[in-house]
């Protein structure tokens, strides 16, 4: 690159999100129309305000960015300060030049000063971010329903209203749903805004029927269990989110859907990769396609485990961490517990020999619950004595994540 002495890293203001659009349109070829284009730079406006946007400029032109919005994820019970990572990109005259790894070091540095220890992304190439250290932390299955294969239930108490301007309760019910599940976001503004852009509520684009929808469900005595966002488009039913905290509320949503039935020819929809979608059919032979999805990374290892709830009171095990790109995570680390209290030491930046091995994308996989650590040790991903995965098995909760979008 000629002009590499004229590239400046810093932060991405306000003033410039002009350019962070442009970079976005381009990159990801984004096809809009003007009413939409105007919430899209609206909704990412304000993630500027409340996030970190770090970017490369030649000269006056931003070239690479990268966006960390602030969110809470919730990690087997307990409440974590998160980082999501998005609006990643570069122009292709500036590829293969570092610019993105600098810009991923640099914003990972600022999320530990922070003391957000996790980070979330969506990965347009596994591979790429495995090299950053992420990892797969979730699954997505997308489904398809035939009309004729609808379940309906009979007997079912209370009702299902659709909203359309006062959505506390449908909020009330996604709260208690994260409050409660592994792996779920605890939603802030931004987290709403991006994934249901408030706006879209109020405008009024050509073909209303492709509007999101809701729905929520209350029992007798009025208290709201379950919702559904929803879009009808070309006679067929797209279930954007369902969530439900009783088996009565998933029952009754299903019951909705199945109402539009003369309306429909197909209902597609999307949820977590271990969700019993076609098991809990009484026609289960619907088609189903289970992906990766979200990626993970672990900022501080030591900071992460100091918090994290362990499934056992009192044990001792020494991990030994290859992490390539983040120095403070490489080395290993001594982890007691006693009495529930939990101690860690990182007690050598070696990876010593006589203690269980792993890379950083093996500890994230594992801690997060998506793969186990027998099977991590039968494909070596995992290193050391029977004894001691034996022992990170007993002291891992044994809970996979299980999530409804994130950002």
């Amino acid at each position: 690159m000629g002009r590499s002495k004229e590239l400046v890293m810093r932060e991405i203001p306000q003033s410039e999100i002009g350019q962070s659009i442009e970079l976005l349109n381009y990159v990801f070829q984004i096809s809009l129309s003007i009413n939409k284009d105007r919430l899209f730079v609206n909704a990412k406006s304000k993630q500027f305000d409340e996030g970190l946007a770090l970017g490369w400029f030649d000269r006056e032109q931003l070239v690479a960015q990268i966006l960390n919005l602030p969110f809470q994820v919730n990690i087997h019970g307990t409440i974590y300060d998160m980082s999501g990572m998005t609006a990643v990109g570069t122009y292709p005259e500036y590829s293969s030049h570092g610019l993105m790894h600098t810009l991923m070091v640099e914003s990972m540095k600022r999320m530990r000063q922070e003391g957000r220890y996790i980070a979330y992304l969506f990965p347009y190439s596994i591979p790429y971010y495995r090299k950053k250290g992420f990892e797969i932390m979730s699954d997505i299955l997308e489904y398809q329903v035939k009309d004729t294969q609808l379940p309906f239930y009979r007997n079912i108490p209370g009702q299902v209203r659709r909203m359309k301007d006062d959505f506390s309760d449908l909020r009330d019910v996604y709260n208690r749903y994260a409050h409660n599940t592994h792996g779920a976001m605890k939603r802030n503004a931004i987290a709403w805004n991006e994934k249901f852009q408030e706006s879209y509520w109020e405008e009024k684009f050509e073909g209303s029927d492709t509007k999101l929808q809701a729905a929520v469900y209350y029992d007798d005595d009025g208290l709201a269990l379950g919702y559904m966002f929803y879009r009808i488009m070309e006679e067929d039913f797209y279930i954007d989110e369902l969530v439900y905290l009783k088996e009565v509320a998933r029952k009754a949503l299903w019951n909705f859907v199945h109402a539009h039935r003369s309306m429909i020819y197909h209902v597609y929809g999307k949820t977590s990769g271990n969700d019993a979608i076609a098991f809990l059919m009484e026609d289960s032979e619907i088609k189903q396609n289970v992906s990766p999805y979200f990626m993970a990374r672990i900022i501080d290892v030591q900071k992460f485990l100091e918090r994290f709830p362990f499934a056992r009171t009192n044990f001792h095990i020494r991990l030994a961490l290859t992490d390539t790109l983040l120095e403070w995570n490489h080395g290993t680390f001594e982890i007691t517990v006693q009495s529930g209290e939990v101690t860690v030491e990182k007690v050598s930046n070696e990876i010593e020999s006589n203690t269980v091995q792993m890379t950083i994308q093996t500890f994230v996989t594992m801690f997060l619950g998506y793969k186990r650590p027998t099977y991590l040790h039968s494909i070596e991903r995992l290193k050391g004595d029977t004894a001691s995965v034996a022992l990170l098995e007993a002291i891992l909760p044994n809970a996979v994540p299980s999530f409804i979008d994130y950002f």
